[in-house]
């Protein structure tokens, strides 16, 4: 029998990671990071990637990350 699934509210934040590696590493810290204080995530959207550009060199990938995570009632 299906578990009944309760009605719920959500929030979603954007997050930004930053990584002189990838941007899977810095997607990765950007959730890992926000996990530390925020309770309950429950999805995590990359939005948008980019990159910090020096000298005409990559230095740093970045992404961003929609995060979502349950109110508390």
């Amino acid at each position: 029998m299906a578990k009944k699934q309760s009605d719920s509210v959500y929030r979603i934040i954007d997050v930004v990671g930053v990584s002189e590696k990838s941007w899977e590493e810095a997607g990765r810290m950007a959730v890992e990071i926000a996990a530390g204080s925020l309770r309950d995530l429950r999805v995590a959207e990359v939005t948008k990637m980019d990159m910090k550009v020096e000298d005409g060199k990559v230095t740093a990938f970045r992404t961003r990350v929609a995060l979502s995570f349950k109110y508390e009632s």
